[in-house]
């Protein structure tokens, strides 16, 4: 029995580094999309991210680290809702997507 007992504290210890590393990651995530707005002039919605997905994949410098993927929403006009997306490799910022915003139609007078 006490096999199974460390078994199972160390798989309650990961399964809490993993909850508290993800919790980090989420902040540094929100961070990133809120600055991308404020820079970009537009307003993120509901000022958080959501989880999208998460795997292991390799970094620029070839080490194995947790993809997350976080979705937000945010707002070019205020009366639009709009998706965008931050990769994050780690506790660091991959891919940051704001999303394609449509290019208003040029008027011409004749």
């Amino acid at each position: 029995m006490p096999g199974l007992e460390i078994t199972g504290i160390l798989a309650l210890a990961a399964l809490g580094w993993l909850w508290f590393d993800s919790l980090k990651a989420r902040e540094a995530a929100v961070d990133a999309a809120r600055a991308a707005c404020a820079s970009e002039g537009l307003l993120l919605l509901d000022a958080t991210v959501a989880i999208s997905s998460v795997k292991l994949a390799r970094g620029e410098d070839g080490r194995l680290r947790l993809q997350r993927v976080y979705d937000f929403e945010y707002s070019d006009t205020g009366d639009n809702r709009l998706r965008g997306s931050v990769v994050m490799h780690g506790h660091r910022v991959a891919v940051l997507n704001v999303g394609l915003r449509p290019v208003p139609p040029r008027r011409t007078l004749h």
